[in-house]
């Protein structure tokens, strides 16, 4: 249990530093190197109280050399004159019992990885001129001592240099990347530019050749009827076959224009609670829909709410568009944390003599139609961005299911 707690502590402020601001948090761990190593050497020193006069100075001192690191990234060249001039000052002195320095090989690390050459070959010189001042001080004969500080600020300076580089490669490499990505949004415009004038030419060469030929045709219609009938009819024919046609020129350029990710067009009546009007509308063109609903219903995320009810509207679309089933069945299931939406239709049933002219079908301005989406297509993308699942496909009584599970929230 107690080691638990400074473990969930440690988290703990991890994450509230992980929000501040890069430089706050370069400030803030600075800070807490230099409280950390400042305390380090002075309960080094503790244990040699009794030879250290006076002690307060070599305590002060000691401390100088971890408490300015605290400021090492915004000031590095100030931060490293304090540290050296302190253990310079230590060692001339001659208390003896110095502490590691990492103080001063910490202040050359920052130098070298946050300064230019003409910084890094002056503090390069000062390192080397301060080494031989501290080792020209009594207690410091032996020469294994000059080895082992040499080895220590060489150390320091070729891992600042190599932090340097490493940071410099970074940047190029994410601006390279930036570039490549700014290159790749200017093509996708001109693409996109290229795209919408094609698409215009497209518009006009044919659709508007399709609606030019429809009102033609209407004008035809009108003008022979009621005194010849059978050309009447031809034309009317016409108007159909052409305005199919150019249905599916809408569609197919609608689908060019369309973005993968548009997110969906909300409003408040698009609801499952609305679900009403779709089935009355769905019946007035003579199919009947059956309406079930299994488990509490729960309030739905508006976008998740707004999916279903496109669905149900889209499937029950199709039902009349693409079939002659005799009947279809409209399903809600709600569940922990899950609702789905299913539409299942019977198939096309057996011709007799009571059936033959077929099912009824809505005008092409009919309210149903004019709202449907882009189909199968249009009912999963609205289901992925939902993050659910969605199963189509025939059923074994010859019929066709459309079935979506999503999350309610």
């Amino acid at each position: 249990m107690s080691a638990r707690l400074p473990r969930s502590l440690a988290r703990s402020l991890a994450a509230r530093l992980a929000v501040l601001p890069p430089r706050r948090q370069e400030l803030i761990q600075d800070v807490g190197l230099g409280v950390a190593l400042a305390t380090v050497n002075v309960v080094s020193l503790l244990p040699y109280r009794a030879q250290l006069h006076p002690l307060w100075l070599a305590l002060v001192l000691v401390a100088a050399q971890g408490l300015p690191l605290a400021v090492r990234r915004s000031v590095p060249v100030g931060a490293a004159l304090v540290i050296g001039g302190v253990r310079v000052a230590y060692d001339q002195i001659g208390f003896g019992f110095a502490p590691f320095p990492l103080g001063p090989a910490i202040a050359l690390y920052t130098v070298m990885d946050r300064r230019g050459p003409a910084w890094r070959w002056g503090s390069v010189l000062v390192v080397g001129t301060a080494i031989g001042i501290s080792q020209a001080a009594p207690g410091h004969h032996e020469p294994y001592d000059a080895i082992f500080q040499v080895m220590i600020f060489v150390t320091a300076a070729a891992a600042g240099l190599l932090s340097q580089a490493m940071r410099a490669s970074v940047e190029a490499a994410r601006s390279r990347a930036d570039q490549a990505e700014a290159e790749l949004d200017r093509q996708s415009s001109q693409a996109a530019e290229r795209e919408r004038i094609r698409i215009a030419r497209e518009l006009h060469d044919v659709v508007a050749h399709h609606v030019s030929l429809i009102a033609v045709q209407a004008e035809a219609a009108t003008s022979l009827l009621p005194g010849r009938p059978e050309q009447a009819q031809r034309s009317v024919e016409v108007i159909g076959d052409t305005a199919r046609q150019a249905l599916t020129e809408l569609r197919r350029l609608l689908g060019v224009l369309r973005k993968p990710t548009a997110r969906l067009e909300t409003a408040p009546s698009a609801s499952l609670g609305e679900l009403g009007d779709v089935l009355e509308q769905v019946r007035g063109t003579g199919l009947p829909v059956d309406f079930e609903v299994t488990g509490t219903p729960a309030p739905l995320a508006p976008g998740v709410d707004l999916t279903a009810y496109r669905i149900v509207q889209e499937a029950l679309t199709n039902t009349i568009r693409h079939s002659r089933a005799a009947r279809a069945t409209v399903r809600l299931r709600y569940e922990p944390g899950y609702v789905t939406v299913s539409v299942t239709d019977s198939g096309r049933p057996p011709l007799t003599a009571g059936n033959g002219a077929g099912t009824a079908r809505p005008a092409a301005g009919s309210p149903l139609l004019t709202g449907a989406g882009l189909g199968l297509a249009g009912i999963a993308e609205r289901v992925a961005s939902c993050g659910g699942t969605l199963t189509v496909g025939p059923t074994e009584a010859d019929g066709f299911a459309v079935t979506a599970r999503l999350p309610s929230r």
